[in-house]
């Protein structure tokens, strides 16, 4: 039986895919590209054709969570700032439950000596995301629906950290199943904290 050939592309996402399956059940340090490249029933020789080297494919897998999370996030919308918010949130976590592997693979990147390029597009993306949380908090509060005193910087990362928490906590009971169920309840509590206004 001869195997399909795909589109250069298209073995690249594949690739990234593998990657984020893989490492959801295994140390992102510990994926060698023989186990990607056995995990999309390929060589690597095959697997090296579309990537010069193994950090080519960590940075391929990097690039896309990044686009595919923001994009997630710029589609969230709502009929106030907070409402997006709140969409945002759930976006993120719904992301997450979906690819199990993306937080093990940017908490790995983190822990990186020095300026990595994966830690650097870690940082990137945080600093991006935050960035978008900060301006919904500030027209919010220019709207005058969250207290006027709000400290939006400490708000939005108490947003980022509530992601990180939950994440913590499925990680460590290996479940990522019940965070959305979890999590509403989480954003309720936020948004008493910012005193929403009826």
């Amino acid at each position: 039986m001869t195997r399909t050939k795909l589109p250069a592309d298209m073995r690249r996402a594949a690739t990234v895919e593998s990657v984020i399956v893989l490492a959801a059940s295994t140390n992102p340090a510990d994926i060698t590209t023989a186990q990607i490249a056995a995990h999309m029933g390929v060589t690597q020789g095959a697997l090296f054709r579309h990537f010069a080297d193994k950090q080519a494919v960590w940075t391929a897998v990097m690039d896309w969570t990044a686009d595919t999370l923001l994009a997630r996030i710029d589609a969230s919308a709502g009929p106030t700032p907070l409402d997006t918010l709140q969409a945002i949130f759930a976006a993120h976590i719904d992301f997450i439950v979906e690819h199990a592997g993306v937080p093990r693979i940017l908490f790995g990147e983190l822990q990186r000596d020095g300026d990595a390029p994966g830690k650097m597009r870690v940082r990137a993306l945080m600093a991006a995301y935050r960035g978008r949380v900060m301006r919904l908090l500030d027209l919010a509060k220019a709207q005058r629906q969250i207290d006027a005193h709000t400290d939006t910087a400490a708000a939005a990362t108490l947003f980022l950290g509530m992601v990180q928490g939950l994440v913590m906590q499925a990680m460590a009971a290996d479940d990522f199943t019940s965070m959305p169920a979890i999590s509403q309840g989480l954003f309720a509590i936020y948004r008493d904290g910012l005193g929403v206004r009826p």
